[in-house]
């Protein structure tokens, strides 16, 4: 039960790249496969190369057709660490309103300015500060603006709350809010 339950999973996965089948697999030969989970249950599962993400046991006797191995089947093992895409978690539409949703992560590391420019911080921060330099961790703790790429993306993934102009006291970026001679 629950090795159909991985096999669908890893199925599931690794259906994007259904496409590369024709390319290096030959139908006519079977490759058999042999998953670690399932050594203990099952004796020997043969399935196409799509089906499932195992580690591949082959050699020349198992090949009937002796078909040259792709490199498909040598990174195969490989295939979920590769297969992790980034994800955009946007509700489009919420259970109990039906409205959609910022996403959180977004609000709170960046900074909106009303003009449309995003604020960030320097990647990497917050990271191993005890082998930085003075002058590199000063540099690191600045805000740099977002490009208009990742401005549109990051305007898509928030609502019109936080797009709406907010007044501070003593606003450090009240300044920049406006942009002055610059074309839009």
């Amino acid at each position: 039960m629950a090795a159909a339950g991985v096999v669908r999973r890893l199925s599931e996965i690794l259906r994007p790249l259904n496409f590369l089948v024709p390319f290096t697999y030959n139908s006519s030969c079977n490759i058999r496969y042999i998953s670690g989970l399932s050594i203990q249950h099952f004796h020997r599962v043969q399935a196409t190369l799509a089906s499932s993400v195992t580690k591949p046991l082959l050699s020349v006797p198992d090949l009937p057709c002796r078909c040259p191995l792709s490199i498909f089947n040598r990174v195969t093992p490989l295939l979920p660490h590769i297969l992790l895409q980034p994800v955009r978690t946007l509700t489009y539409y919420s259970l109990r309103k039906g409205k959609r949703k910022s996403v959180r992560s977004v609000v709170k590391r960046f900074l909106r300015l009303h003009c449309g420019l995003w604020l960030r911080r320097k990647a990497g921060y917050k990271k191993k500060l005890w082998k930085k330099s003075v002058a590199q961790k000063r540099r690191l703790r600045e805000q740099v603006f977002c490009n208009k790429t990742q401005s549109k993306l990051l305007d898509k993934m928030t609502t019109s709350f936080w797009k709406r102009r907010n007044w501070y006291v003593d606003d450090p970026f009240q300044k920049y809010h406006d942009r002055t001679n610059l074309r839009l």
